[in-house]
């Protein structure tokens, strides 16, 4: 599952020698240029809850940009600041975590000695944030604080990264690496067992917080003249706090996942 990513990245490098870097005032892979854009996405990830399987998820998507307000998809943000080579925006984003307690498998769960008729769904939330960045030749520098606003795990995460955004000939390419840190209460809903579940008689596993490495790349072609395509795919690095919980795929040490979408642009 790792050489995957990184496989990727190696056979990119060819292509991305002779690529121009994308300059200040220009938008990255993941962010559309024109005012207006509707379409419709489709995200799958690879298995990461015992007896799961190819996780997928189909959603319209709907997106504006103006000088201050943007809508991208899932997230709704606004321009605190907004300079050349430095933005700052506060923003409020959908976290599609959401995981139904009948997708586990109940063998894969019954061999760890866990019943899946005693599980609790894990629900989608919403999470409030700011998030800044800084461009310059060498490429871009993400932080973004986030925290779930619907209490369905109370819990925050923060995110740092390091973007490089470019072209290659109707491309635009953005590859990305970093750090994500996931508070205990995140890390233990989406991870481990919920007071509810213990209550009921299953096993009590809190990973605590935790700390996720990623790798991944976006590009976006535009078609048709006012069409446009995009894709991303990404890769996480699991730490043995999240990847003991019993409540996920045995043997599992990370989770690449795959975003697709087509939008038409007004």
């Amino acid at each position: 599952m790792k050489v995957r990513p990184i496989l990727s990245c190696v056979l990119l490098m060819p292509w991305i020698a002779n690529a121009q870097v994308v300059e200040k005032g220009e938008e990255r892979a993941d962010v559309a240029p024109s005012r207006w854009s509707v379409g419709l996405a489709a995200g799958a990830r690879t298995e990461l809850y015992a007896g799961e399987g190819t996780y997928t998820r189909v959603v319209p998507f709907f997106g504006y940009e103006g000088e201050r307000f943007y809508w991208r998809g899932i997230t709704a943000g606004y321009h605190l600041v907004k300079g050349e080579s430095f933005v700052l925006d506060g923003f409020l984003a959908g976290r599609l975590g959401a995981m139904d307690a009948d997708d586990f498998g109940r063998e894969e769960l019954a061999r760890r000695g866990i019943d899946r008729d005693l599980l609790e769904d894990r629900d989608d939330s919403v999470d409030a944030g700011l998030a800044a960045s800084w461009r310059g030749k060498a490429g871009e520098i993400k932080f973004e604080l986030k925290a779930d606003i619907t209490d369905t795990s109370g819990g925050y995460e923060a995110d740092i990264g390091y973007l490089y955004p470019m072209r290659l000939g109707g491309f635009v390419l953005t590859p990305s690496v970093g750090v994500k840190y996931l508070s205990k209460d995140t890390a233990d809903y989406y991870y481990g067992t919920l007071d509810k579940e213990v209550a009921r008689g299953v096993v009590r596993y809190e990973p605590g917080s935790a700390m996720l490495r990623y790798i991944g790349i976006t590009v976006a072609r535009p078609f048709a003249e006012k069409w446009r395509a995009m894709a991303n795919a990404g890769y996480e690095f699991l730490p043995s706090e999240i990847t003991d919980s019993p409540l996920l795929k045995e043997d599992i040490d990370g989770n690449a996942g795959l975003f697709i979408g087509v939008s038409r642009q007004f």
